[in-house]
C-alpha cells in the first residue's frame, strides 16, 4: 500500500505524545478546552446581538459528556452554517438538524476554540 509506511509513522507520533502526557492530563484539557467553548457559545453567540443562537445540547456537566457539543442552530440554516464551517477547514459533523464539534486536547488549543466562535459569529447568513 503506497504511503502506508508514512500514515503510521505519523499515528506513532501521536502514540507517543500521548504515552507522554498520559490519559489523565489530556482528559483534564478536554474537560477544560470544552467547558471554554461551551463558554464562548453562550457569552459571544447567545448573549450577544447575534445573527442566530445556539443550543447547546450536550449535558453541561463535564462528568455527563465527553469533549463533543452537540449544537442546535435557532434562527438560521445549520445546513447553511455547517456548510460554510466545513468550506472554511472547521472538522465538525452534521446529523438531522444538529451540528457536531469536538474540541480534541491533543491537537486543538484554546485559541483554535476562540476561532471557532470567531469564524461562526463572522458568518455571512
Amino acid at each position: 500500500m503506497a504511503g502506508g509506511v508514512i500514515e503510521m509513522q505519523h499515528d506513532f507520533k501521536w502514540l507517543k505524545i500521548f504515552d507522554e502526557v498520559g490519559i489523565e492530563q489530556l482528559r483534564k484539557k478536554s474537560k477544560i478546552l470544552t467547558q471554554y467553548l461551551q463558554c464562548l457559545i453562550e457569552n459571544e453567540i447567545n448573549q450577544a446581538a447575534s445573527k442566530f443562537k445556539i443550543d447547546i445540547l450536550t449535558p453541561k456537566d463535564p462528568k455527563q459528556r465527553g469533549a463533543q457539543l452537540s449544537l442546535r442552530i435557532i434562527g438560521a440554516d445549520a445546513r447553511q452554517i455547517f456548510n460554510e464551517l466545513e468550506r472554511l477547514g472547521v472538522c465538525l459533523d452534521y446529523r438531522g438538524d444538529i451540528i457536531r464539534v469536538a474540541p480534541v486536547p491533543l491537537y486543538n488549543s484554546f485559541m483554535d476554540a476562540y476561532r471557532f466562535v470567531s469564524v461562526l459569529k463572522s458568518l455571512k447568513l
